[in-house]
């Protein structure tokens, strides 16, 4: 049988499990424009005209500020856009992009490490987080104590790069690299990973445990 980040059989998940673990079991707040607020005036505003000097003033730099607001939240736009990598497809199917490159040592098979992560369904629901339960995963990479999706995502191969201690990577990983046809943490015919789930999981790669 497949290993799994868990191979789920009579699984019952609690509060404290992690879907991660390989077991080998048989069977707004709301804002507004920056307009400037520095103009003082002893002319009421309500007395001003469009011919006034001083109206025309307030009007250019309140211009002004509109402009000023409109770039600087497009270019946050552009900054949250850039911030996003994309998926590099591995020939397992395995996809992943790197976030951070770490600067540490990488991971080596057999090394008992330490690793945070959040792991979604392609809908975008968490269905588990080591960063909730305030430890991060621990676990010999590269010997099936995870899912194979994990395992190849550290390790690297086919082509890329391993993760380095302190980096993180968003992986996509297949169902035939993650839980397959049997899902995991199945009860009463409902699934926390329904069969056939495609994965994407936030991985930090902290380091040698």
């Amino acid at each position: 049988m497949n290993s799994v980040p868990l191979s789920i059989g009579t699984y019952i998940p609690t509060k404290h499990n992690t879907l991660l673990i390989s077991t080998k079991n048989s069977n707004s707040q709301t804002t507004t424009n920056p307009i400037p607020h520095f103009i003082k005036s002893s002319v009421p505003v309500n007395k001003l005209n469009e011919s006034s000097p001083l109206f025309r003033r307030r009007e250019a730099l309140t211009t002004l500020g509109l402009i000023f607001s409109e770039t600087f939240f497009k270019q946050s736009n552009i900054e949250a856009i850039a911030g996003e990598c994309e998926f590099t497809v591995t020939p397992s199917g395995l996809a992943y992009c790197d976030k951070v490159v770490g600067t540490g040592p990488e991971a080596v098979k057999g090394q008992l490490i330490k690793a945070h992560y959040i792991g979604k369904l392609e809908n975008g629901k968490v269905f588990d987080s080591s960063y909730n339960r305030g430890k991060p995963l621990t676990f010999r990479v590269g010997v099936g104590e995870v899912i194979k999706g994990w395992d190849q995502g550290i390790l690297g191969g086919d082509g890329f790069p391993p993760m380095l201690a302190g980096g993180k990577r968003k992986l996509k990983i297949p169902p035939e690299l993650g839980y397959g046809i049997r899902g995991a943490g199945c009860r009463g015919g409902t699934c926390i990973i329904p069969p056939d789930s495609v994965l994407l999981f936030d991985v930090e790669f902290v380091g040698k445990a």
